[in-house]
């Protein structure tokens, strides 16, 4: 019996899922083809019908919110509308959210994966900035003021959001975490001109 005409797609998706979680936990070395195609309930044989290699199903992992508009968060309590003229702020405050601190599984890949990147190929990198430069372009989009400094600004919010949690994330005392995340929050909101309470 033929496959439906969406299969192909939806076992990819599911791979791409398995992926990620296994990526964000353990790491681009410490996951092998193996073990993603079992988590997806697939052999490891039929890997290669889907994609060409394990760099290459990394690129496609690098996907997020900000780039896949498959992506759904599943964070409960945070809501990103990309398409709000104030989504700059909800991006600061769902990526520094403590929803996001604590799913590792379903991280953004630029806070659970960027020791990796720095290894890996010109695929997965080109990926990792073309999530980068989704982010800083959502940001710049609804800085409150608008000049030629937005760019730089909007970077700024960027690495405050990422280099702050992956801090977070790397802090055994929670209380310190905590206080990192909404510190870099407090920062970022305020150099977009945005407001510091949700």
């Amino acid at each position: 019996m033929p496959y439906s005409a969406g299969h192909h797609a939806q076992v990819r998706k599911k791979i791409i899922q398995r992926a990620r979680q296994l990526f964000n936990r353990r790491g681009f070395e410490n996951v092998s083809l193996a073990e993603i195609m079992a988590g997806a309930s697939l052999t490891h044989g039929g890997f290669y019908k889907y994609f060409k290699s394990k760099s290459d199903l990394y690129a496609e992992v690098l996907g997020c919110f900000l780039t896949d508009p498959e992506w759904k968060s599943c964070w409960e309590g945070v809501h990103v509308d990309l398409s709000s003229t104030d989504v700059g702020p909800q991006v600061v405050r769902a990526y520094l959210s403590r929803q996001h601190f604590e799913d590792v599984e379903n991280s953004c890949p630029m806070v659970a994966l960027p020791g990796d990147i720095a290894r890996c190929g010109k695929t997965a990198k080109r990926a990792f900035e073309n999530v980068l430069r989704a982010m800083v372009d959502v940001l710049e989009r609804s800085l409150s003021a608008k000049d030629r400094r937005g760019h730089t600004r909007a970077r700024a919010i960027a690495a405050l959001c990422v280099g702050g949690m992956v801090l977070a994330r790397s802090m055994e005392d929670r209380t310190l975490a905590d206080e990192l995340r909404d510190a870099c929050m407090g920062v970022a909101l305020k150099l977009g001109g945005w407001k510091s309470s949700a």
